[in-house]
């Protein structure tokens, strides 16, 4: 209990005095920081602002600010919270390497109130660095005599770390021989040694690996390790030993002069001098020198002249290996030499053909040939080979003859000639062999019909060819020889448009150039289709045949010719046929007439184009460009003139561009009087001696026998009103239901409006008013008859409710009248035909 109190008294204590330090140097404006090492830039130390008491505003104000006396700035002040952060990563290494107590100052400088206040930073050190060998591998020679229990120094290991984070411990690992002990030095510290523990061997290892490991007390360790390389140094204490007791090596008689039969090799577990190994023939007969000889230094025993089976066949050597210590063994060597086959066969040609139908039948003999070998046993026995690509065989025949046979059908137009190589081979080890080589030359047959290049020929030839012109030419070829390959070329037979195909096209025989006899029209024949036949020089003769496709190109050969206006008879004064009329209140745009054209040629000379080349007003009318529509450019004003003359040019885009021109008459009339004065003035210039009178006549009968055909028709539509009228009330009388529903949902007038908007007529009139004519057309997009009704308006005729819908969507219900002194437009179209 006594000694539990006296430990808090002392704790209590140095509280205490911790407390009066930290409040002795707050009072002298001095504060101590502690801070591990390697922080990021930006992490905490301090709290400077609550420590020294400051306030925040004279932060934000910028009157404090930290200042070092050393060039890199390692702490700052946060502006927005007081606090002291790193500006920079510190490494305590670096900063203090050989300093045991790393602190770095700065000062707090408050401007406002001029007082300086001093920091201390300690840096504290972590494990950040491992033990590192100023050598990564090491290297220690000790000979293979040295005793067990020998100490030898090992490099130490540098921490850059202090305290426990240095270094503390080595180990050794690698091999058995050895062991490691570790020195302390004066200042504490410890020195690696290496210690011999078992006696060494260099024959049983020349050399021993081990790993040196060093390590720190930090957690977690670092460790680093070097490579120590024990080399062994030798000692003569091991004789020569050869790999065998006894060598026996058996080779041929024909081994060249100078060869090495056998190489012997003896090995010396020492190094150096000791382990330096020289050969010597002991016991050795006086032709084996003449025979053999030793090199010294490998052991090799080389031919020195050649050898004969039948001289000798075997040889007995002793040899003897020495190192540089006078200790040496010995060895025995045997060379048998054996028979080799050194006879190559030959092959006698006894009969042979040069030449062979390619018709001839199978089994065909070729050639008869006999083979030789002056070898014995199976050395001596052959085998004769050809190729199995070749469409022959070899059969033999009798005793070492053979013969050469056709197995299949021969093609002279695949192979024209075979160069057959016949090879002989014994049986020996390495087999020798001969060949010899059959030349035969396969004689054609007519078996192949001429092939023609293409499968089928077409040619474009332009129309209005000079006759004799070359169109194109086709090429056979026969695959077979001679006269069996000649080619000869005919035209099959054939008409074109009734005429012998003959006398439209003709080919060379010996070329097969096909020629254009004749001058072709592309209005007349597009296209020429016929045969050509190829006939080899065979017999019988073999053919084949080949279309060819003659297309007759188009030429811009054809003006354009005009069809609509029809073209006057080249009569005396006689001009185009056509007048087009045209309301002086047609607006622009509208369409006055069309000219039609055609062109004989095709495609792009057929393309036709129309231009307006001269007009009575140049302003007045247009033509489109492609569809030949002659329409207003403008209003017609009244000072235009009434006959208006255009003329349109018509053009194709052929090179050169051909053309035609139309010329149309057209007459602008609002009224009838006026178109009636127009026309009779034409007619008086047409027949000056026909009187205006009778002209005037026959019209005025025309328009009288138009009005009634109008009147009739009012007549016609008010009896089907009042038919309607009275179905209504009968309706409206049956029921009352019904009274509400509109008439028009019995009657269909609005049809006969409809019909009425789009009422129009055409006269055909003459220069000749007795052989005028009169005729109602219903096609045209004009008003014939005014749709509007007159200022008093009637009744309706049918009676219907006010307060019922009306009849159409107009908001009135319709009436025509024709007051009389009505304008008719009269036809749009008048036809002049000439007397």
């Amino acid at each position: 209990m006594w000694a539990a109190r006296r430990r808090w008294g002392r704790r209590e204590r140095a509280l205490l005095w911790c407390a009066l330090v930290a409040a002795w140097e707050v009072a002298w404006g001095q504060l101590l920081y502690s801070i591990p090492e390697e922080l990021p830039k930006g992490s905490f130390v301090g709290d400077v602002v609550k420590d020294l008491g400051l306030r925040l505003p004279a932060l934000e104000e910028g009157g404090v600010r930290v200042v070092s006396d050393g060039g890199t700035q390692y702490f700052a002040l946060h502006g927005k919270k007081g606090h002291l952060v790193t500006a920079e990563r510190i490494d305590r290494e670096q900063l203090c390497r050989l300093v045991e107590k790393c602190v770095l100052r700065c000062e707090l400088l408050v401007e406002g109130k001029m007082q300086v206040h001093g920091i201390q930073v300690k840096i504290t050190d972590i494990n950040d660095n491992s033990p590192s060998f100023k050598e990564a591998e090491v290297e220690e020679r000790m000979s293979e005599t040295t005793a067990p229990g020998s100490r030898f120094p090992l490099p130490e290991a540098l921490d850059p770390d202090s305290g426990t984070n240095s270094v503390q411990s080595y180990e050794l690992s690698g091999d058995d021989h050895f062991s490691l002990a570790v020195q302390t030095g004066p200042g504490g510290d410890q020195r690696p040694e290496l210690v011999l523990a078992k006696a060494l061997d260099r024959e049983e290892a020349a050399f021993h690996e081990l790993v040196l490991r060093a390590s720190d007390g930090g957690e977690p360790a670092r460790t680093g390790t070097a490579r120590i390389r024990v080399a062994v140094l030798d000692a003569n204490d091991n004789a020569p030993v050869f790999s065998q007791a006894e060598y026996t090596v058996r080779v041929p008689e024909d081994v060249p002069v100078g060869s090495t039969l056998v190489t012997v090799t003896a090995t010396d577990a020492d190094e150096g001098l000791n382990g330096h190994v020289k050969y010597s023939l002991k016991k050795a007969t006086d032709m084996i020198p003449e025979i053999f000889q030793l090199d010294v230094e490998t052991g090799g025993i080389a031919l020195v002249r050649s050898l004969d089976f039948e001289e000798g066949d075997s040889y007995e050597l002793e040899v003897q290996a020495r190192d540089g210590g006078e200790l040496f063994d010995t060895a025995k060597v045997t060379i048998t030499v054996t028979d080799v086959n050194d006879n190559v066969p030959k092959i006698s040609i006894r009969s042979v053909l040069n030449e062979i139908s390619e018709d001839a039948p199978l089994g065909t003999v070729v050639t008869l040939l006999h083979v030789q070998d002056r070898d014995s046993g199976v050395n001596g026995e052959v085998r004769c080979s050809i190729a199995e690509s070749l469409p022959f065989r070899l059969e033999k025949s009798f005793d070492n003859y053979y013969r050469l046979v056709t197995t299949r059908e021969l093609d002279r137009e695949q192979v024209s000639e075979y160069n057959v190589t016949v090879r002989a081979a014994d049986g020996g080890s390495p087999a020798l062999w001969s060949s010899a080589v059959l030349w035969l030359r396969v004689l054609d047959v007519n078996d192949n019909a001429p092939v023609f290049a293409e499968a089928r020929y077409s040619a474009r030839v332009p129309e209005n060819n000079a006759a004799g012109a070359l169109v194109l030419r086709v090429r056979a070829w026969d695959a077979d020889w001679g006269q069996n390959a000649r080619v000869r070329y005919r035209l099959g037979e054939g008409r074109v448009r009734g005429a012998p195909l003959s006398s439209y096209v003709s080919v060379e025989a010996e070329t097969g150039a096909l020629y254009a006899l004749r001058s072709f029209d592309y209005e007349e024949v597009r296209e020429v289709g016929l045969w050509v036949r190829a006939e080899d020089g065979g017999a019988p003769a073999l053919s084949s045949n080949v279309s060819v496709r003659l297309v007759i190109v188009d030429e811009n050969d054809n003006a354009p010719q005009v069809l609509y206006p029809p073209a006057a008879p080249l009569a005396a004064g006689a001009g185009w046929a056509g007048v087009e009329l045209a309301p002086r209140s047609a607006e622009p745009g509208a369409l006055v007439a069309k000219v039609v054209a055609v062109d004989a040629d095709a495609g792009q000379n057929a393309w036709l184009s129309y231009e307006l080349a001269k007009a009575t007003e140049p302003g007045l009318f247009r033509v489109g460009l492609h569809s030949g529509e002659v329409r207003t450019a403008r209003f017609p004003l009244a000072r235009d003139a009434a006959r208006q003359s255009l003329v349109v040019v018509v053009k194709d885009h052929g090179r050169p561009a051909l053309s035609a021109t139309a010329t149309l008459t057209v007459m602008l009339a609002e009224s009838v009087a006026e178109l009636l004065a127009e026309l009779g003035s034409a007619a008086s210039a047409a027949a000056p001696g026909e009187p205006a009178g009778s002209l005037t006549r026959w019209l005025v009968l025309a328009v009288a026998a138009v009005s009634c055909l109008f009147l009739a028709f009012l007549l016609l539509l008010l009896a089907l009103r009042l038919r309607r009228w009275r179905r209504s009330q009968l309706l409206a009388a049956g029921s009352g239901a019904l009274r509400g529903v509109p008439a028009s949902h019995f009657v269909g007038i609005d049809g006969v409006r409809a019909f009425l908007h789009s009422y129009s007529h055409e006269v055909s009139l003459t220069a000749d008013s007795r052989k005028s004519q009169l005729r109602f057309s219903g096609a045209s997009c004009c008003d014939t008859l005014p749709a509007r009704p007159p200022p008093d308006e009637p009744a309706p005729l049918l009676g219907e409710d006010p307060a019922a819908p009306p009849v159409s969507s107009n908001d009135r219900p319709f009436s025509a009248t024709v007051p009389s002194d009505a304008s008719l437009s009269f036809p749009r179209r008048v036809l002049l035909h000439p007397t």
